[in-house]
């Protein structure tokens, strides 16, 4: 590999290095897996990721395997920022916001600009990013992309890919494209062109319209969607043709994007923010129902299980926050009309349904109060902190989402798992979108608990398929969520899923083992011995 990565730096303008102490950085990320990297590329601008691409395709003809893997901050949670050759990284260099268009509130970013620096800049401005994940403070606009992330605001505003218009990708082979919607006629002429670009659209064009009834009637009736790709948004009725929302969620198995041209929407920093307080389920539920009539902002949950975890190990942390004994669920809705008096009109009919159904409930307007509310929410993290002995809180079934009317029964569901094998609870995650997220504490330096992860995964991931859910809301399939992609959506469609990873990739070189060919025999080797996220520790990460 050195000869390969003296070779690489001759032709690059970023840096490669080899050294063990980083390749074994770059063997984590936020997941449960390892696999380490063998040169690690720090890419300076798009010509450099071209030439890398260039250079693996190339081996590849030759019958040499190198694959790539595009890489944020890793804070990926399902193993999709793992690659075991060249792991290209961008935040060191490709992280500068390019141009923002106030009239349209539009915005260019390279892949590598932290999502809470754009965030910021944004604000300045009046404008903001909806979409924005727990991890804002130490993700990367093209990790966020690449798993089509959502948050707290996606109740109200949507996921990552309604706000994704274009894209600068580089392709298998080492080509530059920019996707955007084209017209029918625009796409022939794509398809005209003898470049590799034209064989993609050709090819992706033919399989979209020989299986046009099977993609229409791909249907997960969720909020929250990132598991598969999402050919259904490719090709329209009107023979328009867009491949950014295919890209948008490829974990960067279809192409590496360089530049994203993003919408924002406008912000208002002064939103109203009400929590409220249940003594079971059935009420909570019927209060998230009916608070979602009103377009609340965010709509987000925790479980007594979660307050009684803090209370114990961090007692300081909600000190007059929540009163003891501990409500089952208690709900923040949060409201950021830029109209003040739409925004009051929704607050006030918002309280008078927790007057009716809440134990006790509280309204903040000021950004203090906020702040303080919020917490609750935010205590979450104590959790993917926090070291029971050995046992470490393990993110393996923490995005599943289900429709909203079957809420209520996914939270059973996870109550009589977490029972089952006498593991404990702690719940919490977005009731507007009914996409919730815990994580069992195990020991992955003993057997039993190694083969627990599975057993568990199984039996959560079925579960929630049979409710109609997704496996994945917001933070993909990965390694981890990779394998029930077939039940998921059914052989017929996982086929299709393989054959565009097929027309992109031909010599499977953009991050493999990720999304698609992949099964739990396939992953159950890179499954870590102890873990932690230690090289996140300078950023206390949000849920």
């Amino acid at each position: 590999m050195e000869k390969v990565a003296q070779y690489l730096q001759e032709h690059i303008a970023g840096e490669v290095i080899t050294s063990k102490d980083a390749r074994k950085y770059f063997s984590t990320d936020g997941s449960v897996f390892e696999l380490e990297p063998q040169i690690i590329v720090y890419p300076r601008n798009s010509s450099d990721i071209r030439k890398v691409a260039r250079f693996s395709w190339q081996l590849a003809e030759r019958g040499k395997h190198l694959p790539i893997t595009a890489r944020g901050r890793g804070s990926d949670q399902s193993g999709g920022s793992l690659g075991s050759g060249v792991m290209v990284v961008f935040p060191a260099h490709m992280n500068k916001l390019l141009e923002l268009d106030t009239g349209k509130g539009v915005v260019t970013v390279q892949a590598g600009a932290l999502f809470s620096d754009l965030q910021n800049t944004l604000h300045t401005h009046g404008r903001f990013l909806p979409p924005y994940p727990s991890s804002i403070d130490f993700s990367t606009i093209g990790g966020a992309i690449a798993n089509n992330a959502g948050g707290e605001k996606t109740v109200k505003y949507g996921q990552t890919r309604k706000f994704t218009k274009e894209l600068d990708v580089v392709l298998a082979n080492g080509e530059l494209v920019r996707t955007v919607r084209l017209s029918k006629r625009e796409l022939n002429r794509k398809k005209g062109l003898t470049s590799f670009e034209g064989e993609v659209y050709r090819q992706l064009d033919n399989l979209i319209t020989d299986n046009w009834e099977l993609i229409q009637n791909i249907s997960i009736n969720t909020t929250k969607n990132s598991a598969g790709y999402a050919l259904w948004e490719v090709k329209r009725k009107d023979g328009s043709f867009d491949l950014t929302p295919l890209i948008v969620g490829s974990q960067s198995t279809l192409g590496v994007i360089t530049e994203a041209v993003l919408q924002t929407e406008s912000y208002n920093p002064n939103p109203t923010l009400i929590s409220a307080s249940f003594e079971n389920i059935d009420l909570a539920n019927q209060a998230v129902e009916e608070i979602l009539k009103l377009g609340p902002s965010a709509l987000e949950i925790v479980d007594k299980y979660l307050l009684d975890f803090i209370k114990q190990n961090n007692p300081n942390q909600l000190v007059g926050l929540v009163e003891e004994p501990h409500p089952a669920f208690i709900l923040l809705a949060e409201f950021d009309d830029v109209s003040d008096r739409k925004q009051k009109r929704r607050s006030k009919r918002a309280v008078k349904i927790l007057k009716n159904l809440a134990r006790d409930f509280s309204v903040a307007t000021d950004e203090h109060e906020r702040d303080m509310l919020w917490k609750i929410r935010h205590s979450a993290a104590a959790v993917i902190w926090h070291s029971n002995g050995s046992k470490k809180a393990l993110p393996i079934i923490e995005d599943g989402v289900v429709p909203r009317e079957r809420l209520r029964e996914y939270i059973s569901g996870i109550y009589d798992l977490f029972n089952k094998y006498n593991l404990q609870i702690a719940l919490w995650g977005h009731a507007g979108d009914a996409n919730l997220h815990m994580q069992p504490f195990l020991d992955l330096s003993k057997v039993g608990d190694r083969q627990l992860v599975f057993k568990i995964m199984d039996e959560y991931y079925q579960m929630v398929i049979s409710l109609g859910g997704s496996t994945s809301g917001e933070h993909n399939d990965g390694r981890l969520r990779a394998p029930y992609l077939a039940q998921l959506y059914g052989n017929d469609v996982y086929e299709l899923f393989k054959k565009v990873k097929k027309i992109f990739d031909p010599y499977n070189i953009l991050n493999p083992g990720v999304k698609v060919n992949v099964t739990q025999k396939d992953v159950a080797p890179l499954l870590r011995k102890e873990y932690s996220m230690e090289h996140l520790s300078d950023h206390l990460p949000r849920t």
